[in-house]
């Protein structure tokens, strides 16, 4: 079979049916095979692969092949020193089963000791009648076909440094972005742009239950720094909700959901690499009040223009001595530039500061810059300058023809 092979173009987190994953090593061509490292130095890396909701999906189905590890960062697919984790067969994989901080194993493998800079991941090609790659939109029940148009390289190339010694094992996971990963095309079509970094596979974050009475209006919680989504995920069918694997630091907690206002926890910290902060439990699960709701559309163009690059447009509000949050985030569709934020709330968001006291007191009036029904919009791509319109107002009326020009 001829492997659909695809380069990430960003950047930048309910187990699924067992499969048989074989690991073996394997060098390229180009140069002769190095010799062999005795197996008693010999260190291990195991890798897992990991998921954020996507937005407007109830699947999205990558199948993957192999993964391939290399020492340099700027190995080229033929050049010699590549190892292989093979997974035989192939194995399709439902990313949306895997949020939650859920786990899907993509094998593990041998390895010279030394420092490692390169993972490629490498996916099977959408061939004859199977659809390797698809989605199933929401609402929809029919497979769609998930392009891949960086099909002819050697796979989603990840650059990401780590040491192997000698009788150790390392454990990496390969944190799937769906939400930012998956954009239209026009016409119906969607494309893969891969978003994906790679984390320690130790389990800490940020943990909570919401209410059950929301789950039907595709409730989103994430976790922000200066109101940049580092983790999102969608509660189990119980409400419980994990950000997973985060960095210690301070986190602003952001929960949002269809005709609701938001509600946001500010500065809910992670101390350490191994533990987790509760935000409420399911006796006192969190709930959210109701709002109108509205949305915003325009078009995204970028100059240069790219057939590869993708541009993001982001609500934002700012708690008046407090964070600034992104409320709602979409992908503009890669043809047309066109995007829509919808189910935008009117209402403000209500904020609870942080405690150890459970449960937590949301204030139900607050002052945010620029105001209930009021947003602050931000339009990036990589490689190309943020540009934002300071108020775009929806308490009234939608708002359309809210464009961005993104330059260099």
């Amino acid at each position: 079979m001829r492997k659909n092979v695809i380069r990430t173009g960003l950047l930048a987190t309910t187990a699924i049916a067992a499969a048989t994953l074989v690991a073996c090593g394997g060098g390229g061509g180009g140069g002769g095979t190095p010799a062999p490292t005795p197996t008693a130095t010999m260190g291990t890396l195991a890798v897992s692969m990991t998921d954020a909701p996507a937005c407007g999906f109830d699947a999205v189905n990558v199948t993957v092949n192999k993964v391939r590890v290399h020492q340099s960062s700027t190995a080229g697919d033929t050049d010699a020193g590549w190892t292989d984790i093979t997974l035989s067969p192939a194995k399709k994989i439902n990313l949306l089963n895997l949020t939650n901080g859920v786990l899907e194993s993509l094998g593990q493998t041998s390895l010279a000791p030394g420092k490692y800079t390169q993972l490629r991941l490498v996916l099977d090609a959408n061939t004859g009648t199977g659809l390797a790659n698809s989605v199933i939109p929401t609402g929809s029940t029919a497979e769609q076909t998930l392009e891949t148009p960086s099909g002819t390289q050697s796979g989603i190339k990840l650059v990401n440094e780590f040491d192997i010694a000698a009788g150790q094992k390392v454990d990496l996971v390969l944190d799937f972005d769906a939400c930012k990963s998956v954009l239209t095309r026009g016409n119906g079509k969607y494309a893969l742009k891969p978003v994906i970094k790679v984390v320690p596979a130790a389990a800490n974050g940020i943990s909570g239950f919401v209410s059950t009475a929301l789950l039907p209006s595709r409730v989103m919680v994430s976790a922000q720094q200066n109101g940049v989504i580092v983790s999102s995920t969608a509660p189990t069918s119980t409400g419980e909700f994990f950000l997973s694997r985060l960095a210690p630091g301070n986190y602003d907690v952001v929960i949002t959901a269809d005709d609701r206002a938001a509600s946001v926890i500010g500065a809910v910290p992670v101390a350490s690499t191994t533990s987790t902060t509760a935000l409420s439990t399911s006796a006192a699960p969190i709930a959210l009040a109701a709002s109108a709701s509205g949305s915003i559309s325009g078009a995204v163009t970028l100059a240069p223009a790219s057939s590869t690059e993708a541009a993001f447009v982001a609500a934002k509000q700012t708690f008046a001595a407090g964070p600034t949050v992104t409320i709602k985030y979409q992908g503009a569709d890669l043809a047309s530039g066109a995007y829509t934020l919808a189910k935008l709330p009117v209402a403000a968001p209500q904020y609870a500061a942080y405690g150890a006291t459970l449960p937590l007191v949301f204030a139900q009036s607050l002052t945010t810059v620029p105001g209930a029904g009021k947003y602050k919009l931000d339009a990036s791509a990589t490689g190309y300058a943020v540009k934002s319109i300071a108020v775009v107002d929806i308490a009234t009326a939608n708002q359309s023809n809210v464009n961005f020009a993104l330059a260099p």
